[in-house]
């Protein structure tokens, strides 16, 4: 699956590998539910750190699509609410 972070560019990063990124995208979800501003900032830099580990950088002038769009690394997390779903900002 292709993945931008925003201001940052895209990952590729390999099917096999979302569930790990769930355990962190479900906590994040949790922490924007609750108003846990430290915890929210944590894990949302967990989860993009794990999606560049996981993943492999796409060229800059790629046009790959994005299947998925995460935040940038200093989002709010009013502007985390915003792009979240029932299942948190990744599918699944």
């Amino acid at each position: 699956m292709i993945v931008r972070i925003m201001g940052e560019g895209q990952v590729k990063v390999d099917d096999s590998r979302f569930p790990e990124l769930n355990e962190l995208d479900d906590e994040l979800l949790a922490e924007v539910e609750g108003g846990d501003e430290e915890g929210f900032r944590r894990t949302l830099h967990a989860l993009l750190e794990a999606v560049r580990k996981l993943g492999t950088p796409l060229p800059d002038d790629s046009l790959e699509p994005s299947e998925l769009i995460l935040p940038a690394p200093d989002a709010t997390v009013d502007e985390v609410r915003e792009m979240l779903s029932d299942d948190g900002l990744i599918p699944g």
